[in-house]
């Protein structure tokens, strides 16, 4: 693994993370006032647009890690509808 490519893990690592806390309190707390539909669903569509970026650059990191962050955004948005 070269250089950069180790950068876009670590990069892929942290951004991906920050979003585990939002879903563990959701979840616990059932608690989605304070989420905005419409970020989420503005960010869910801009993983989406870098996944299909990754695919055709054939960039692990940028199309593994947004993969991830899309599901835990798809989770957001699945509690916002289920939790309001």
């Amino acid at each position: 693994m070269d250089y950069l490519q180790f950068l876009g893990f670590m990069a892929g690592i942290c951004t991906t993370i920050s979003f585990l806390p939002q879903v563990i309190t959701i979840y616990k707390t059932k608690s989605v006032a304070d989420i905005s539909l419409v970020m989420f669903v503005v960010l869910l569509i801009g993983v989406c647009l870098w996944i299909i970026y990754g695919v055709y650059m054939e960039s692990i990191p940028i199309t593994l890690f947004n993969g991830i962050t899309a599901i835990l955004v798809g989770l957001i948005l699945y509690f916002k509808l289920k939790y309001k």
